[in-house]
């Protein structure tokens, strides 16, 4: 079944051209014009992911990635104008999964649009990884505490599993990059920080105080084996 697709974009010929495009790559594409107009889209039926622009006339993109993320971990792709790193840093601590900068080749779009959908779709065995109160589902994409899940973008929950999957060893950030190669986020140096900072607010008792994915001065982080 084609993957449906919201598109909330205020610019018509934006909208429409790229409708258009991912139409015709298979995909079913709804359009809305407004924040909250996509909003109400969203609470009413479902879509696979979300191609959601910064600047709308009702209200900041970044309002509309937060509200979604109260409720769901739809898939998030961000468009805007700037193209400024902490522009992006502000986007990925909204909850967005990507992040493209206006103007854009709509191969790229698509690229980067198909890569945070097979990421969701999971192709992972479906084994659980344990670590004391915390469970990592592959096969369901999923992280739980207590066995209540936490929402966590698919970019974070990849991150995520790659920490996990090397318990105990320090992962620098380069390595964790090398790790998600193929992943649509560029690779910025704060790009790491600012993910495991939400992966964190997600898992840890106190994020400030950290217990399961530690910092290391100097080195990158490690998921600790031995957990509460």
């Amino acid at each position: 079944m084609a993957a449906r697709i919201l598109l909330i974009e205020d610019d018509p010929r934006l909208a429409e051209m790229v409708s258009e495009y991912l139409g015709q790559a298979g995909f079913r594409v709804s359009a809305a014009g407004s924040g909250k107009e996509g909003l109400e889209r969203l609470a009413r039926e479902p879509f696979d992911a979300l191609v959601l622009d910064l600047t709308l006339p009702d209200m900041d993109g970044l309002e509309v990635c937060r509200q979604l993320r109260a409720r769901a971990d739809t898939p998030v792709l961000m468009l805007t104008a700037r193209g400024d790193a902490m522009d992006r840093v502000v986007g990925l601590e909204a909850g967005a999964d990507d992040y493209l900068p206006k103007p854009f080749e709509p191969r790229e779009l698509l690229a980067r649009l198909r890569a945070i959908l097979r990421r969701r779709s999971g192709s992972e065995a479906g084994d659980v990884l344990r670590f004391g109160r915390v469970e990592i589902d592959r096969g369901a994409r999923a992280l739980r505490l207590d066995g209540a899940e936490r929402p966590l973008t698919g970019y974070q929950f990849a991150l995520l599993l790659a920490l996990a999957e090397n318990a105990g060893r320090v992962m620098s950030r380069d390595a964790l990059m090398d790790r998600l190669k193929g992943e649509p986020l560029e690779a910025f140096d704060r790009s790491i920080d600012v993910h495991v900072s939400r992966i964190r607010q997600a898992l840890e008792d106190d994020p400030k105080h950290p217990r399961r994915i530690l910092t290391v001065r100097g080195a990158g982080y490690v998921f600790a084996k031995a957990q509460d």
